[in-house]
C-alpha cells in the first residue's frame, strides 16, 4: 500500500513514486564549490565556494556524475579567477566563489570576493542567494576587504566564517572567506586564507574546504582559493564508484567523500 504521500516504500531508503518512473535512493549531501583566488596590491580576499546541504533522491542503477570544483587562481601580475562549480550533476550545483578585487573587479560567486583597496576600486562581490555571503568593500588606499564566507559576510579586514557540518559523523567547518591584503586580514574559519601584510603575499586557502584565498599586500600577489568537496551520506551502500572517494561509515550510514571528480552508482 502507498504511504500517506503516495510513495511506495520498497525499504527505508529505496522508493517508487507515482510521479517518478524509476526507483530512487535518498541521500544527504554537502556540496561546496571551489573558493575564489585572492587579489593583488591591497587585494581583496577571495569568496568561499557556494555551500549547499540538504537531501535529495538519486536514481538507482545509473552512474551519477560528481564534479568537484577547482580552486580559483591567485592574482600575480594579472588577475586571479573565481573558483569552479561543484555538482551532483543534474541534481545540485554550487557556484564557485568570487575572486578578490585586484587588477580586476571583485567577483560575484557562491560567496562574493572582497574589494580592492587601491586606486579607488573598492566594491566587493555579491553572493549567490542561499549559498553564501557578500564580500566586504576595500578601504581606498588602505587595505583590501575580506571575502564572504558560507556563514558570514566579510569585514573590512577579515574573511567571513564558514559553516560547520556533521555529515561525516563529526563536526567540521568549511567555506571560510579569504582575509584582505595589507593589514594581514584573518581568513574565516573553515579554510579561508590570511591576507598579506603591507609587503606580504596572501596565503593559500585549505584544499577541499572551498575557502577563499588571501589578498596580497601593497605590491604583492594574492593566494589561491581552496578546492571544493562533495560528500554523500545514505543508509544505502553504493554498488560502484569512480574517482576514488573516501568511503566511511557512521552507525548504519555509508558516507562517500569526493575530493576530486568521479561518479557513484546505487
Amino acid at each position: 500500500m502507498p504511504n500517506y504521500n503516495g510513495v511506495w516504500s520498497l525499504s527505508t531508503q529505496y522508493q517508487y513514486a507515482a510521479d517518478w518512473p524509476f526507483p530512487s535512493v535518498e541521500v544527504e549531501y554537502l556540496v561546496i564549490a571551489g573558493g575564489g583566488g585572492g587579489g593583488r596590491r591591497r587585494g581583496g580576499g577571495g569568496g568561499a565556494g557556494g555551500y549547499l546541504t540538504s537531501t535529495t533522491n538519486l536514481a538507482l542503477g545509473s552512474a551519477i556524475t560528481i564534479t568537484v570544483g577547482a580552486a580559483g587562481s591567485k592574482a600575480t601580475s594579472g588577475s586571479g579567477t573565481n573558483g569552479s562549480d561543484s555538482a551532483i550533476v543534474s541534481y545540485v550545483t554550487a557556484t564557485g566563489g568570487g575572486v578578490g578585487g585586484g587588477n580586476n573587479a571583485a567577483g560575484d560567486g557562491g560567496s562574493g570576493g572582497g574589494g580592492q583597496g587601491l586606486n579607488g576600486v573598492t566594491s566587493a562581490g555579491t553572493a549567490t542567494t542561499g549559498q553564501g555571503n557578500d564580500g566586504a568593500d576595500g578601504v581606498v588606499n588602505t587595505q583590501g576587504g575580506g571575502g564572504g564566507g558560507a556563514g558570514a559576510a566579510g569585514s573590512s579586514d577579515d574573511g567571513g566564517n564558514g559553516l560547520a557540518s556533521t555529515i561525516t559523523g563529526s563536526s567540521v567547518t568549511r567555506g571560510g572567506g579569504g582575509g584582505g591584503g595589507t593589514n594581514s586580514g584573518s581568513g574565516g574559519s573553515g579554510g579561508g586564507a590570511n591576507g598579506g601584510s603591507s609587503t606580504g603575499n596572501g596565503s593559500n586557502a585549505t584544499a577541499n574546504t572551498g575557502g577563499g584565498g588571501g589578498g596580497g599586500g601593497d605590491d604583492a600577489q594574492g593566494g589561491n582559493g581552496g578546492s571544493g568537496v562533495v560528500i554523500l551520506r545514505s543508509l544505502a551502500q553504493a554498488s560502484a564508484t569512480t574517482g576514488s572517494p573516501t568511503a566511511t561509515t557512521d552507525g548504519s550510514y555509508y558516507i562517500y567523500t569526493y575530493n576530486s571528480s568521479g561518479s557513484i552508482t546505487f
